[in-house]
């Protein structure tokens, strides 16, 4: 996964041209959103493989699952800038700091890196009024990528990991569902920069390197200690890591933004961000606040050693709009995120 993530975002390509200009500052944090991706110069190719100066590539241990479609993700920070550490929740980002991610897909999951199709790019800028949410999605030509406020629907067909051929329609958001997922007290913030997401190595040009320690030797991070002495996020599909910090590292990649006491599901109770502990803030014994449809007449959010009756591994294993969660940014389930989770309770003791 990490080796198709690093080649999606190109890092740094032999042979490829130098950027003639730097990244467009002025027009990230102009109040009118350029027409195009381009504008921005956050790439030095119309085709958005090879980033700029000064945008740095990164992954998370264990991303948001979104129709199995891979995602590269950048980072740009204005000259003479730096991100500062945090224990808990994202960086402290400074302004003009912008986050870029790419939604894409190759034909054939068996060929991670070859015939690679950009869907959607999106850019969470922190301007000084606060974070600012704009998605651009890439023409047939994957020459040039426009502004799409209203979002967008795309039909996707692509050969799975397991010789499958799969479609999917896929969804761009509008404006009001990035707001809603990257919510935070109302407010607009990133989700996924966080010290225990990074806390894992990134194949650079130069060689794999834990990426706490490559962003504090580049300059890009101050305050952060060794990487053995920071948080760090359980990778969800790697079995070397314990069953339970998998499970609910997978849980937080893709409920937490939204479960947890600051989020758009605070009013549940229900808080799957890793920083929640309590077994009933988990789910554990929990009823639900609204019974019907969406619990499936089930009575607990997570019942120890029974994923069936547990209804969290019953919206997750749903497709129905009504019950599906979460319930933006997938149209499918995601067979080994729900073989995960349906695991983990399943092994599960009673508090």
């Amino acid at each position: 996964m990490r080796r198709s993530i690093a080649a999606l975002a190109a890092v740094v390509c032999l042979g490829a041209a130098p950027a003639p200009t730097g990244v467009a500052l002025n027009a990230l944090m102009s109040q009118t959103p350029a027409p195009t991706l381009a504008a921005y110069r956050l790439f030095t190719d119309e085709g958005g493989r090879h980033p700029n100066a000064q945008v740095t590539p990164y992954a998370l241990n264990t991303p948001l699952f979104s129709d199995y479609a891979e995602k590269s993700r950048l980072l740009y920070l204005p000259p003479g800038t730096h991100a500062a550490y945090r224990d808990k929740g994202t960086l402290d980002l400074p302004i003009g700091a912008t986050l870029i991610k790419t939604f894409a897909y190759p034909a054939d999951f068996r060929r991670p890196d070859e015939k690679i199709r950009a869907l959607e790019t999106r850019l969470l800028i922190h301007r000084r009024t606060g974070w600012v949410a704009l998605t651009y999605v890439w023409n047939d030509q994957q020459t040039e990528a426009h502004l799409k406020r209203a979002g967008a629907r795309i039909d996707v067909s692509f050969v799975d990991a397991r010789g499958k051929a799969r479609q999917v329609d896929y969804r761009v958001p509008n404006a009001n569902q990035c707001k809603q997922c990257h919510s935070l007290s109302g407010q607009i913030a990133p989700i996924g920069v966080k010290a225990r997401n990074l806390n894992g190595a990134f194949p650079y040009p130069e060689g794999s390197e834990n990426q706490l320690a490559h962003w504090t030797r580049a300059g890009l991070l101050v305050g952060a200690p060794r990487p053995d002495k920071a948080p760090r996020t359980a990778v969800w599909n790697d079995v070397a890591d314990p069953l339970e910090a998998r499970g609910r590292a997978y849980l937080d990649g893709n409920c937490g933004h939204c479960h947890n006491p600051r989020g758009m599901a605070s009013n549940t109770g229900l808080y799957l961000d890793l920083d929640e502990n309590r077994p009933v803030k988990i789910g554990v014994g929990k009823r639900p606040v609204a019974a019907g449809k969406g619990s499936g007449d089930l009575e607990t959010d997570l019942v120890p050693g029974h994923p069936d009756t547990s209804i969290i591994v019953y919206r997750m294993a749903s497709t129905d709009p009504g019950v599906l969660m979460p319930e933006l940014g997938r149209s499918v389930v995601h067979e080994e995120g729900l073989a995960l989770v349906r695991d983990y309770i399943s092994k599960m003791q009673q508090p």
